[in-house]
């Protein structure tokens, strides 16, 4: 590699960079002055300059001998996974002492996370998407469990490691296979072996282990039996933070790889990723019916939320993958609204509350948080003119355009089914008894509910340029 193409290389990758330097310079930062509030501060002003890098002067293109690329589709991801960090950090921030985050090491290692999720959206082989897979991972299993005092978080964090090594070893060795077939690492050249030869056994395992391990990363059925035990156990600004971004990373890796290396063996990997999507819809409307503990009910709704975005993706055209976009921009609103209201549960001596039944009688004591908690309910469930309802509009209508007829079936009837533990607590807030004064809910936080609940209440309105951004972003896998 020459100086010429080495400039050019860490031109394209200026928000990694930025996010990388940053977190070195904040982790001396909080090593001699110990201000975790500071460094807090200073890591969501990185982030904001990440994001406004991309938003501004976006550089498209590929950088280090192909093995990572810029375009409108990681741009598009990317901004989402920022946005997911930043309102995450902001929404810690005044609950760290509470949550017993208030250590320098949280922020940098969110930073940290972000910054291997955002290598991991512009991974173009499967060398650089193993080791920003790796980035993120070690980054996310320290923070489950960065609550030492706490024996919940440790066990969170211990079940997330030791699954997430079986996951990554999975993804490894699918990787091997792949690449002993096809001699290839970029996806790219991958495709380009698959168009010209005859597609042997050997490949197609290799394709499973590596859609079982991505699988992993989005908690989709059947590697889900983490995520219900990490959401409960891990601190709820860890768990808000584990919800989002790094979801929407794996997302978009996923998207990348089966339609950029795999798109010549359509057929095989649409088999693979419908099953997966009729599970997780099916798994993540059920099982939540019996949940008390509202983090491990939101647990089972982003499974049920992955394979309804999955479905986008199983119909493997354009229109898809523009669903799939809208509905995780979609979902990450919902969600970060959502986890602003749950960390809104304490009582003014400072206990948090976790069970759907501390809800209780919302409406008397809080009506705007009631309010805007219902509305975000009633997205999740997918019910008209919100938000939630758009973004499963989209992925069932290409689903239906695909002529996966059956798939688009089963979504809509495991949404009728999920509506009902949605509804549920709309129910405990509005028709129940109070039985518990929540703190007054801060600034922060306030303004994260408000504005998630505006943006689902007017996305009708509103939601024209996330489409048209998806519409751009999706075109750049097409072309």
């Amino acid at each position: 590699m020459t100086a010429e193409t080495l400039l050019a290389s860490l031109h394209i990758v200026t928000p990694e960079l930025i996010l990388a330097v940053g977190a070195l310079a904040l982790l001396m930062i909080g090593v001699f002055t110990a201000r975790a509030a500071l460094v807090s501060a200073l890591a969501v002003i990185l982030m904001l300059v990440a994001a406004l890098v991309i938003l501004l002067s976006p550089a498209e293109g590929l950088a280090f001998g192909g093995a990572y690329i810029a375009d409108g589709y990681a741009h598009f991801m990317k901004v989402l996974a920022l946005l997911g960090s930043i309102v995450t950090l902001l929404m810690a921030s005044g609950l760290a002492k509470a949550n017993n985050l208030d250590k320098f090491e949280f922020p940098v290692l969110v930073v940290l996370a972000t910054l291997g999720i955002l290598l991991m959206i512009s991974a173009n082989s499967l060398i650089s998407l193993y080791l920003a897979l790796e980035l993120q991972s070690l980054a996310l299993y320290v923070v489950a469990a960065i609550n030492r005092d706490s024996l919940r978080s440790t066990e969170a964090g211990l079940k997330y490691f030791v699954l997430g090594a079986l996951s990554s070893g999975m993804l490894l060795y699918g990787m091997s296979l792949v690449y002993g077939f096809t001699g290839n690492v970029e996806f790219g050249k991958i495709a380009s072996v698959l168009s010209a030869e005859h597609v042997n056994l050997g490949l197609i395992f290799g394709l499973v282990f590596v859609l079982a391990g991505l699988a992993f990363k989005i908690s989709a059925v059947p590697f889900h039996m983490w995520t219900p035990d990490v959401y409960e156990g891990a601190p709820t600004p860890v768990t808000a933070f584990l919800a989002a971004a790094p979801k929407v990373g794996a997302m978009a890796i996923t998207v990348r790889i089966v339609i950029e290396a795999f798109q010549p063996v359509h057929g095989q990997w649409q088999q693979i990723v419908v099953f997966i999507a009729i599970a997780s819809m099916v798994l993540g409307s059920v099982a939540a019916i019996g949940q008390r503990n509202i983090k491990r009910l939101m647990a089972y709704s982003s499974i049920g939320h992955m394979g309804y975005a999955l479905v986008g993706l199983a119909a493997g055209s354009q229109t898809g993958i523009e669903g799939l976009l809208i509905y995780m921009a979609i979902y990450l609103v919902m969600n970060l609204g959502s986890f602003a209201c749950i960390l809104s549960m304490r009582t003014a001596e400072g206990e948090t509350l976790e069970t759907v039944d501390d809800l209780a009688g919302l409406s008397q004591t809080n009506p705007f948080m009631a309010f805007v908690l219902t509305a975000l309910m009633f997205s999740l469930a997918g019910i008209p003119p919100l938000a939630g309802f758009f973004g499963k509009y989209f992925v069932f209508l290409a689903a239906i355009e695909a002529k996966l007829y059956a798939l688009a079936v089963i979504g809509v009837l495991a949404s009728v089914i999920g509506a009902y533990y949605y509804l549920r607590v709309v129910k405990v807030m509005w028709f129940d008894e109070s039985k518990v004064q929540f703190a007054r809910t801060s600034a922060t936080l306030r303004a994260v509910f408000g504005l998630s609940g505006l943006f689902v209440i007017a996305y009708v309105l509103i939601g024209g340029p996330v489409g048209t951004a998806a519409s751009a972003a999706a075109a750049t896998l097409f072309r």
